[in-house]
């Protein structure tokens, strides 16, 4: 009876440990859940300041994990729809243009960092190197549709190359830094405790 007891404390945490309680699907789905719940309460942090949340970008970290973790049709999906999920629950980012262009974005953060996880041999240097390669992708996708939103939407917003290359690199450093150091340290402590579904 006993025993009992203690299997189904445990069976909770069966649940992520490739315990036969659950398919992987659903685990996707939980993990999904999770980071959709980091990408709304993250910018908090800064405070909600734009020039904050563009430093340090936080939304991006549960997108980008979310690429990795469960693959690349929920970290698409992850990242279209929290920017303006979060626009509705909190007022931020203002939908047009940034969240919009935001959606993009990290849509783009989401898919590239579940096709390259995914397609690359499981080694630590091409953890660092998905990630790059998504954030670089996706920042492009960002200003391809911005560049889109300008032209034939909003021409009174100015934007050019040393507009985007500013907005999108040069202030964005602290927060490169910051995701290159905390997501792949991330991803590799998941893959030691065998939670990543994306393999």
């Amino acid at each position: 009876m006993k025993a009992l007891t203690v299997r189904r404390q445990l069976m909770p945490f069966s649940l992520f440990r490739g315990g036969s309680m659950t398919s992987k699907k659903v685990k996707k789905i939980t993990f999904a859940g999770m980071f959709l719940a980091l990408a709304l309460v993250l910018p908090f942090i800064t405070g909600q300041i734009p020039q904050i949340g563009n430093a340090l970008s936080p939304m991006h970290i549960p997108v980008l994990l979310c690429g990795f973790i469960c693959g690349w049709p929920y970290g698409l999906v992850l990242g279209f729809i929290a920017p303006p999920l979060r626009y509705v629950l909190f007022g931020m980012p203002p939908i047009f243009p940034t969240g919009v262009t935001m959606a993009f974005e990290l849509a783009v953060y989401g898919l590239a960092a579940g096709l390259f996880y995914k397609m690359l041999p499981k080694k630590v240097h091409n953890i660092y190197v998905t990630l790059i390669l998504s954030m670089l992708i996706g920042r492009l996708a960002g200003g391809i549709v911005k560049f889109i939103i300008v032209t034939f939407f909003a021409p009174d917003i100015p934007f050019g190359r040393a507009i985007f290359w500013t907005d999108y690199f040069v202030k964005a450093v602290p927060g490169i830094i910051l995701h290159i150091v905390l997501i792949p340290v991330t991803v590799m402590a998941l893959k030691k405790a065998k939670l990543m579904l994306n393999e």
